[in-house]
């Protein structure tokens, strides 16, 4: 059935006056700004394939879906029918243009939760950075979307640690989450929350969830997602482990949804699924605890999890999981409190989790990307790239120096199992190049052939303003530490971070694409690929 012009009309019409009141979080809830409560009937909202299937081009890295104005005029007046009230954006392009898109939302009673990251710029959970290329692009999706009384907040991380075995990647996201916060309270902006979304991983579930909450408020998560998928068909709550959540996060500090949720794996795969978990989660027994949830995902592509279908020339037909999902939505009531009568006991973090087999992530995290600081250092080297340099010549001079001399990469080596970090580990490959070979240069006594690399490099002038010498006091005063305390990582590789890549960072496993295995609680799932991939006291749209 496509979309007739009728209600779009309709769509265009109503609550077109006043705009959505924002949203905030007090305690575990989440609030309208009038102090009724807030629960996400919700659902992702990103194509990652072509229209009728087929992967994107090349050249495009991803589709921004708020961009598109022509799909959100399909789509906004479906999600509305399918009783939504929040979508899910894995990725945007942050010089787009998102008014049509967001006002056409605001209207239909539409909030957005988006991820920060990109496919191709997120953070890697096999070799975690936080770095100026990464707090730059996340900035800059804040300030585009701060400006929308329909944005909740954003995710810094999706599943990044998502096993036992790359757990030290989320002290990366939880300095994404520490800055990211940072960063909205010095731009005046008003409460727009940072959070991270898990998987539903048995080994750390419980530790990464205490250590996303543990520590100061200023580097703490402000809300939580979990991305579960072991209700599958006809179940309960016991048997999903629903009833295991609920007692897990009754005591968690800040708001807990489903970031994800909609197991695909019955008869009919996801045209079949009745959606019978939606309408337990916002029953007591779940909405004490949780705030509601989003459905993965509207627009169903090859991993077959979507409720519409969208052919080649773009029209959007409902699958029978859509009637499904509609009718629990409208008929979910959420018993709800008003924020004046709810009083927050969550004034205690969690503890953070102790190293264990299972996790090794250490609380002490990385610093907060600094391009001053970063430019300092090469302006203050005296031996640098005698110019524009491919990967591999980068990465010869780093493997060189690196292995002659340890102390003169301390500065850039980091390390978040033992919590030790150079003070210019989150600089770009072009300034760790240059710090490194000034370093090395330097403990060589500036001998004529320690800076030439076989013609890579050259002796430079200090440049460096009166305005660098505190801070290059005080980053060397930290990479002396860091050069006596446990070895940091490995010298940095030249992957993804070449001479046109400044603030360079690697690429072989972003969190965006990313392969998993579920344990469900009713039906082990297979392997397979999943792509991260009206207003006012009178609009209240639960």
């Amino acid at each position: 059935m496509s979309l007739s012009k009728l209600s779009l009309a309709a769509l265009a019409l109503a609550g077109s006056t006043a705009a959505l009141q924002p949203i905030y979080a007090k305690g575990q809830k989440f609030f309208y700004e009038n102090g009724t409560q807030f629960f996400m009937k919700g659902i992702a909202y990103q194509e990652d394939e072509l229209p009728g299937g087929g992967p994107l081009p090349s050249d495009v890295e991803f589709i921004d879906p708020i961009a598109d104005t022509a799909q959100c005029r399909r789509d906004v007046p479906l999600l509305r029918e399918l009783g939504v009230n929040t979508i899910r954006t894995y990725a945007i392009d942050p010089d787009a243009d998102h008014d049509e898109c967001m006002a056409l939302l605001d209207r239909a009673g539409i909030y957005v939760v988006s991820d920060l990251s990109h496919p191709k710029l997120s953070i890697n959970r096999d070799a975690g950075e936080w770095n100026l290329a990464l707090f730059d692009r996340y900035k800059a999706v804040i300030d585009e979307l701060a400006q929308y009384n329909n944005t909740i907040g954003f995710f810094a991380g999706n599943e990044v640690t998502n096993n036992a075995t790359n757990t030290p990647a989320s002290a990366y996201v939880k300095a994404a989450v520490r800055d990211t916060k940072q960063h909205i309270i010095d731009q005046g902006y008003r409460w727009l929350g940072v959070g991270y979304a898990n998987n539903d991983d048995p080994d750390m579930r419980e530790d990464i969830a205490h250590y996303f909450n543990c520590g100061t408020p200023e580097e703490s998560v402000d809300f939580w997602g979990y991305n579960i998928y072991s209700w599958c068909g006809e179940s309960t709550m016991e048997r999903s482990q629903y009833d295991d959540q609920v007692e897990f996060f009754t005591d968690y500090g800040v708001p807990v949804f489903l970031a994800e949720y909609g197991c695909n794996q019955v008869e009919g795969g996801a045209g079949g699924r009745i959606f019978q978990e939606t309408g337990a989660l916002y029953e007591d027994e779940m909405t004490e605890v949780f705030s509601g949830g989003l459905v993965f995902k509207y627009q169903n592509e090859t991993n077959d999890f979507g409720v519409v279908t969208i052919a080649r020339d773009g029209r959007a037909t409902r699958m029978d999981s859509f009637e499904f999902l509609a009718r629990e939505h409208a008929n979910a009531n959420p018993t709800r409190v008003q924020a004046d009568d709810y009083e927050s006991d969550f004034t205690t973090p969690s503890d953070c989790p102790a190293r264990s087999d299972h996790w090794e992530a250490h609380q002490v995290l990385p610093p907060t990307p600094d391009r001053d600081l970063c430019e300092c250092a090469v302006a203050a080297s005296l031996c640098g790239p005698s110019g524009e340099l491919e990967d591999e010549e980068m990465q010869s001079i780093f493997d060189f120096i690196c292995e002659n001399d340890a102390a003169a990469c301390a500065g850039i080596n980091h390390n978040a199992t033992t919590g030790v970090y150079g003070a210019f580990s989150m600089c770009g490959q072009r300034h760790k190049l240059a710090y490194v070979m000034g370093a090395y240069y330097e403990s060589q006594n500036q001998a004529a052939d320690a800076c030439d690399h076989g013609g890579l490099g050259e002796v430079k002038t200090n440049t460096a303003e009166s305005s660098c010498e505190e801070p290059l006091a005080s980053a060397a005063a930290v990479n002396e530490e860091a050069a006596t305390a446990t070895e940091g990582t490995p010298r940095p590789t030249g992957t993804g971070s070449g001479s046109n890549d400044e603030d360079g960072e690697s690429f072989g496993a972003p969190s965006a694409v990313f392969t998993r295995v579920f344990a469900l609680g009713d039906v082990a799932v297979g392997l397979y690929m999943l792509v991260a991939g009206a207003a006012g006291a009178a609009m209240v749209m639960l």
